[in-house]
């Protein structure tokens, strides 16, 4: 089984020891003539940092891999510890880029601001939050919102078989609900320090908490009993090995594993809708949500490496790695947007 981020991760280690000798053989102090979009004679070279959404990680590092094949005095690393501990990193100006698949929250700006770190904000995909289990489990094919609720929520600790939900899932719907399959309820999904645990609990878990469940806005709105990982490995791995799992990813690692994982459709209200580039960049699926990098503005005039690395990332050849790795592309007008965010070079402020 191929296993995305791991496939990435290995690359970046590969990509920086050959960065690394490139550097060393290369004549004037280990400067390349080459440019970003390989159409003119820039001389590159340093070293970049970057840390941040295990999601977004996937297109940096493919993005890392294709600059540094036409610079090889960068050196890239690309790491994916979760979107909260890269803001951490990021605010404390430990990193250059931090990839983030939420945008960043106010008392994050707020540290960044008491450290001095200014920063760009700059859109850069659309992803699809997949609700998963193992492709065994021909017992569930859609959940709705409600069902995610009774079978996720802070009510459902302790719950450890599907059936364990049914009562909850039937005061929530107000209406007849199809039993659950007595059969092991075994969760594995993202921890806290994630982006995608945070978007999971906007989107999906906390208007029924705060509106129809009284749940306090500072109390957890997902069960705390699951195993929790940041690492999407273990979270594929997780699902794939229960027959009746239940997780959520990021599309790019479902697609990358949907021979052994099965992503469920969801109903937002609206009816039962699978995740695909279609569904998810109309706004149909309703687990939607945008992906970010922040550019440390002062790095831009530390680092001479890091602007042409954003010039390649928002080129042509960039934006395709959005696709490659399995996420779905801007719309013009978002992506112009972008486009104009960066060519501003607007520092402090936050732009999408």
């Amino acid at each position: 089984m191929q296993l995305l981020r791991g496939r990435y991760s290995r690359l970046v280690l590969a990509l920086t020891a050959l960065a690394l000798v490139g550097a060393a053989c290369a004549p004037d102090g280990g400067n390349a003539d080459a440019s970003p979009d390989g159409g003119d004679d820039a001389e590159v070279s340093g070293q970049i940092v970057v840390s941040g959404s295990s999601t977004v990680e996937p297109i940096t590092a493919l993005n890392a891999e294709k600059f540094s094949g036409e610079n090889p005095s960068v050196s890239i690393s690309v790491d994916g510890p979760g979107t909260s501990d890269g803001f951490e990193l990021f605010c404390n100006g430990e990193t250059d880029i931090s990839d983030a698949s939420r945008a960043i929250a106010e008392e994050e700006v707020d540290t960044c601001a008491e450290n001095g770190i200014e920063f760009i904000e700059l859109k850069v995909a659309i992803d699809g939050l997949s609700v998963i289990t193992s492709v065994e489990n021909d017992e569930i094919d859609c959940l709705s919102f409600h069902d995610l609720y009774a079978l996720l929520g802070p009510e459902s600790e302790g719950f450890d078989q599907w059936s364990d939900a049914d009562d909850l899932a039937g005061k929530l719907k107000g209406e007849v609900h199809t039993p659950y399959p007595n059969a092991p309820l075994v969760v594995t999904a993202p921890g806290e320090e994630s982006g995608t645990f945070d978007s999971f609990g906007e989107i999906v878990m906390e208007g029924i908490a705060y509106d129809e469940q009284g749940i306090g806005e500072d109390d957890p709105v997902v069960r705390p009993d699951y195993q929790a990982s940041a690492n999407d490995n273990v979270i594929i791995e997780g699902i794939a090995g229960t027959p009746t799992s239940l997780g959520w990813v990021g599309y790019a690692f479902f697609q990358e594993n949907a021979e052994t994982v099965k992503a469920l459709a969801i109903d937002g209200g609206e009816g039962c809708v699978e995740p695909t580039p279609e569904t998810i960049a109309s706004g149909e699926y309703p687990i939607a949500r945008d992906l970010f990098i922040y550019v440390n503005t002062t790095k831009l005039e530390e680092n001479a490496a890091v602007e042409p690395f954003i010039d390649y990332y928002l080129s042509e050849a960039g934006l395709t790695s959005v696709g490659e790795v399995g996420y779905v592309d801007l719309a013009a007008e978002d992506l112009q947007i972008t486009l104009d965010a960066w060519e501003a070079r607007e520092t402090g402020t936050r732009e999408g």
